[in-house]
């Protein structure tokens, strides 16, 4: 985790520990936006995962069941080093082949049907039960001082680090797509090798800064397919535009996304102290339906604030994201122009995100802390939260993520 942002309990000692130790460790049960109806062409199917990403569960169904990818949808992903339960839905297939599904680390818990498609952010959220190892239980205590500081001001809604990709590096292969600077962005890809990566990508990346291209390309490793389909093009072509033109979109997407939520945590960090305040500007979230507003009179804002009613939102910048006035949006314009980079650049082309908000906080709820060979927290989450980040702020360790 990245230690640079701040803690919003940091008066507070963290207790430290390990959490994943093994994926029982860390449950997650995604609470529906809805029961299924038990009629329509969509199967729904309710499963428990263990130690597999959702992705890959998603095409080992869509093979076993013979349909299409696309023909499966999900609210949301779910962590891979863990014991995870999620609703899928499939097209194109019946009750009696879901429930006979046989794919080692997966349980078919519940199958029903229902008339729509499950898409990304078709969930109420997610509930968490987590053990943190490596502690005594003298630790108890603390994080219950932490969590009851969290439930009173809210959980600092960071974006997590898996956002910005294994090599943390995605927010500025974003800022490159940006500010259309595509020799950075083909270095920032291509080159850099990271101590995390396999030894034969990083000799691959060694050959591209070193600028032999060929022999770069014939050095990344196959499983690296999006780098070798970019670098053959260059290879090929020598013209950076159509290099990255062979990117897939949706990666790109991703890459733009991790730059807005890079510059979102840097607001948020400026904001902690008092993320629970309104301000005149602000705009505020109401945590309902996610609708947002102008802050005119903070006076009677800040008690629907108080009430967890409403929340201060930062940008997602774009084209299209609701802009802050006052003090709120001299900070956000700043921090736009010390980047080198306006709103409207973030519409790349192909790309299309508009822009947004996001609150500054959630709420914790449901928080319940025991002990059981370790400290054990439970707690829910709206969706598009990372968990992480309260077991941040109850740990305070570098990579409370391992």
């Amino acid at each position: 985790m990245d230690t640079a942002l701040p803690y919003l309990t940091q008066d507070l000692p963290g207790i430290g520990g390990q959490i994943k130790y093994t994926p029982a460790d860390f449950f997650v049960e995604e609470i529906p936006l809805y029961p299924p109806s038990g009629e329509g062409q969509h199967v729904y199917i309710t499963l428990e995962k263990t130690n597999l990403p959702t992705l890959k569960v998603i095409n080992m169904v869509a093979r076993a069941l013979h349909v299409q990818r696309r023909a499966v949808g999900y609210a949301g992903l779910k962590d891979a080093h863990a014991v995870t339960r999620q609703t899928l839905s499939v097209d194109g297939t019946t009750e009696e082949a879901a429930r006979a599904l046989d794919i080692p680390g997966v349980k078919i818990l519940q199958v029903s049907r229902h008339r729509n498609k499950l898409k990304p952010g078709h969930a109420l959220g997610n509930r968490f039960v987590i053990r943190v190892r490596g502690v005594t239980e003298e630790a108890l205590p603390v994080a219950e001082a932490i969590v009851a500081e969290l439930r009173a001001k809210g959980v600092p809604n960071y974006f997590g680090e898996q956002r910005f990709g294994h090599r943390q590096n995605s927010q500025w292969l974003g800022k490159a797509l940006v500010q259309n600077d595509l020799e950075v962005f083909l270095r920032e890809m291509l080159g850099n090798p990271h101590p995390s990566e396999a030894l034969p990508a990083q000799k691959a990346r060694a050959l591209f800064d070193a600028g032999d291209l060929q022999a770069a390309l014939d050095a990344f490793p196959s499983f690296l397919r999006d780098e070798r389909g970019v670098l053959r093009q260059l290879v090929r072509t020598g013209d950076p535009q159509r290099a990255v033109r062979a990117l897939d979109k949706r990666l790109k997407r991703l890459f733009v996304s991790a730059y807005q939520s890079y510059l979102f945590n840097i607001l948020l960090a400026q904001r902690l102290t008092h993320f629970h305040r309104l301000e005149k500007g602000d705009v505020a979230w109401l945590h309902r339906n996610g609708a947002c507003f102008l802050v005119d009179d903070v006076l009677s804002a800040q008690p629907r604030a108080d009430a967890f009613e409403i929340s201060p939102a930062g940008p997602l910048f774009g084209g299209k994201y609701l802009r802050a006035e006052g003090e709120p949006g001299a900070r956000e314009a700043a921090l736009l122009a010390q980047e080198g980079v306006s709103a409207k650049e973030f519409d790349v082309p192909g790309v299309n995100l508009g822009g947004g908000r996001r609150p500054y906080r959630i709420p914790l709820t449901d928080a319940e802390l025991w002990w059981d060979d370790g400290v054990m927290v439970s707690f829910s989450l709206p969706p598009g939260a990372y968990a992480t980040m309260v077991l941040r702020e109850i740990m305070k360790t570098e990579t409370p993520h391992s």
